[in-house]
Formats: structure tokens, C-alpha cells, sequence
């Protein structure tokens, strides 16, 4: 059925599609677009407008990329009948309780299965819990089109590696986990991601074990930021500088270089429940991997805590301080506010009853004020602030120095917490801050 659907997408005889145009799916569009005809959908019409005009908002492949790619992106459903391949690139978060929230991939099964033909593969990209793909999206696209999957069409699924903001790892240099329901399938998505991933595909046996590997990668990384993070709770207990602990230890050639941190966005703060998830409905209860998720979720709260100790010992008036915040993506030269954990810091800010304000020169700001209603400032018009928070270590905020904070500062008794470490403590110190970090 799919023997030779390889060769017509080379051969511009067949179309793939790619639902989900995001900070994943855009440079996947992209990509393929270079060697296929690429059909690009979202719903977003605003986002497909913007894309038409040669706009990137994810910043993931620039403007230039956009305005010269032959993708044809549309929010046109029924162009999808068009295609034989469709990737689905779909964010997979959680909900308030920390459950898997699968309405993004059951939605495009839904809007995919209405205009899916016979003779078509479906790749899914999206994270989730092992058996979702098998046991979710495809009766859902056997019920919207009327085919039988393994009869009618194919399904697959290859997890996304693309790390946002990351211009070094991207879906070229990043070897592609390839799974599909059978040999015939399996050899087909391999070869269709071939040709545009020069580090190389691996075959992984099942869709399940794809699936599994995917969720592990996020959670193993979740595991061990946890870990430098209960560090950096416990020395700062006893006074030491966990940065320089690091450093120390750093100097075997064994130790795994972890550094504590926020842990928020779509992938690593989320990934963790889709498995603990998984598991409980089979009757096992995390403990490790729940343990992580604890600390981390809780670190927002902790560096607020610590700024409100720091602004008492410099003999600060905490109910009328005004904190600045620096940074409020999910993570660095990244626009991507979904997630992130410096909402935490700011809600617990306010709850003392401190102004929090805050800039970020990368970040979506309409993204920002629909989904947690806050307002930006320019970095220039923050004036008389108490207190700097450098919580996200974008590139434009690498270099600033004691003479840049001076001109945010109230005047006496300065504070600064730079969250990642990313400034030069001595020379704060010496100009007078009381510096602190994670």
C-alpha cells in the first residue's frame, strides 16, 4: 500500500503535511520543504498570516527562512486531503493536576482523520506516554475518516528532539527515533526523516518503545536538575557557594555537569507526569521521579523566599519593595512563555506584598499577557527597584554589569540574585550588592 510512497514524495508526486506549525513543527516544515512539497497547517490564523508575510514568532529558522520557504501553510483543513504523509507536531501539556492534557493531539486526529485518504502514513511527533499513539489518536482517525488503520493507512511515530532557542542542536544534527507499525511502515517514515536528517535515523522496534524512549529523555535530565537543585538547598543552609562546589567536583572526568535551575516550558516540567501517569494506571506509584518533580516545581517559590531574606538583611521595608525581574521565558534566547516557572517567583513575590516588575526584550509578551496577564517593561524605564532578579540567562542580559544595575537601583542596599550564575559574583560583591544565587 505505502511500498512506493517514499519515492513519489521525492519525485514531488505526493505531498506531506505537517499539523502544528510551533516552535517544533515550523523548522520541520521547513526542513522537508527544502526536498518535498510541504503542505504547513495550524489553526492559529493569526500565526499562518504572519508565517505567509515572512514572520517567524518562534524566531526557531528566522524571517529569511520563512519568507523563502515553498511551504504552503494554510489553516485550511481540507487542504490536507492533498497529502500522503502528515506528521503531527502538536504540544502534549498537563493540566493544573499534573495529568496528561491530550486535547492538542486528539484535536488534530480529529481535524486530520476528516480529511485523511486512503494510502497515507501518520507520524506522530508530540510527547506522550507509552500507547497513546496506538491506543488514542488512531481510533480516533478510524472513527473521523471511516478507514481501518493497517488496511486503509499507516501510523508511525518519531518523538521531537528539537530543542527551542538551540542553534546547534537542531532536527539536521539530532539522530531521529523512527518507529511505525510495521516493517513496511517502519521503512518508510526511516527514509522519508533520512532525507533531511544528516545525523541519522534509528529504527527503534516498536511505536511503544519509541514512544517510552522519548518520555525517559526529559525525565532522566528532570531527575538530575532536581538533584543540583536540593544541592544548592542544602549548601546554601551552610553557607557555601554551590557554583564553586560544582566547579570543584566538575574537575573529575566522571561527573555529570547538571546546574540547578527553574525547570518550566512544555518538555522537561512536563514530560515527568506523562510516565508517573502511565504507571499509576498500572498500579505503580512513583517515587523518584515524583521526588524530582517536587523540587523542582518548588523552585520558583524558593528563590522569591531567598530574595525576601535578602532584601531584610539590607534593612529593606519587604510590603513596599519594588523587585525587579529579569527574564520570563520557560528558557534562554528562547520567546517561549508556556510554562514557565518564573510565574512562580513573581505570584510569590506579590503574595509579601513586593511590586514585582518585569523585562524581557526576547520573550512573546502577547503570549505572555493571555496567558498569566502580566505586562512588560522595557529593561531602560526600570527605575528604583530594590532588588534584581536575573532569572532567565538570556544573551542579552550575559554582559550587564554592576554599572547597568546601579541605574534600576533605589541607591543603598542593593540586592542582586542572579538565578543561573551567570554574572561575575566577585565583582557585584565588590560593588557594593549583596549577591546570591542558586
Amino acid at each position: 500500500m505505502i511500498s512506493n510512497l517514499y519515492q513519489k514524495l521525492i519525485n514531488r508526486e505526493e505531498k506531506l503535511s505537517l499539523i502544528g506549525l510551533g516552535y517544533v513543527g515550523m523548522p520541520i516544515a521547513v526542513a522537508f520543504a527544502q526536498k518535498l512539497d510541504v503542505i504547513g497547517y495550524d489553526l492559529n490564523e493569526e500565526k499562518i498570516r504572519l508565517y505567509k508575510s515572512g514572520i517567524d514568532p518562534t524566531g526557531e529558522v528566522g524571517d529569511e527562512a520563512v519568507k523563502n520557504t515553498s511551504v504552503c501553510f494554510t489553516a485550511d483543513e481540507t487542504l490536507l486531503k492533498q497529502a500522503k504523509f502528515h506528521i503531527v507536531a502538536v504540544p502534549t501539556p498537563v493540566n493544573a493536576d499534573h495529568t496528561p492534557d491530550l486535547t492538542p493531539v486528539e484535536g488534530a486526529s480529529r481535524i486530520l482523520g476528516r480529511n485523511l485518504t486512503p494510502g497515507s502514513v501518520v507520524v506522530y511527533e508530540s510527547t506522550v506516554y507509552p500507547g497513546v499513539t496506538q491506543e488514542v489518536c488512531v481510533p480516533i482517525l478510524e472513527k473521523e475518516s471511516g478507514l481501518r488503520c493497517g488496511e486503509d493507512f499507516k501510523i508511525g511515530y518519531s518523538p521531537e528532539r528539537i530543542n527551542p532557542g538551540d542553534k546547534v542542536h537542531r532536527l539536521e544534527t539530532i539522530t531521529k527515533i523512527v518507529s511505525g507499525m510495521d516493517a513496511e511502515t517502519l521503512d518508510c517514515v526511516a527514509k522519508v526523516y533520512e532525507t533531511v536528517v544528516k545525523a541519522g535515523v534509528h529504527r527503534a522496534e516498536s511505536i511503544k518503545v519509541a514512544e517510552a524512549a522519548k518520555v525517559i529523555e526529559n525525565s532522566q535530565r528532570d531527575i538530575n536538575i532536581a538533584f543540583m537543585n536540593e544541592l544548592s538547598i542544602i549548601f546554601n543552609k551552610m553557607g557555601i557557594d554551590t557554583k564553586s562546589v560544582l566547579e570543584a567536583a566538575g574537575t573529575k572526568w566522571n561527573f555529570l555537569h547538571f546546574y540547578p535551575g527553574l525547570v518550566g516550558g512544555h518538555c522537561i516540567g512536563v514530560d515527568p507526569y506523562y510516565l508517573t501517569y502511565k504507571a499509576e494506571m498500572l498500579g505503580y506509584h512513583s517515587q523518584v521521579i515524583l521526588a524530582g518533580r517536587r523540587i523542582n516545581d518548588d523552585m520558583g517559590r524558593y528563590v522569591a523566599e531567598n530574595t525576601v531574606k535578602k532584601l531584610i538583611a539590607c534593612g529593606k521595608n519587604v510590603s513596599d519593595a519594588k523587585v525587579a525581574i529579569l527574564g520570563f521565558t520557560f528558557k534562554e534566547n528562547c520567546p517561549d512563555t508556556r510554562n514557565t516557572r518564573v510565574i512562580d517567583m513573581y505570584n510569590e513575590l506579590r503574595e509579601y506584598g513586593i511590586n514585582p516588575v518585569i523585562a524581557d526584550p526576547v520573550a512573546d509578551s502577547d503570549e505572555a499577557k493571555r496567558l498569566y496577564a502580566t505586562e512588560f517593561l522595557d529593561i531602560k524605564d526600570i527605575k528604583d527597584a530594590d532588588a534584581v532578579i536575573l532569572a532567565v540567562a538570556h544573551r542579552e542580559f550575559s554582559a550587564l554589569t554592576p554599572a547597568d544595575t546601579d541605574r534600576m537601583m533605589s541607591g543603598s542596599g542593593k540586592v542582586m540574585i542572579d538565578v543561573k550564575g551567570i554574572l561575575n559574583k566577585e565583582e557585584f560583591e565588590s560593588a557594593g550588592y549583596l549577591y546570591w544565587r542558586l
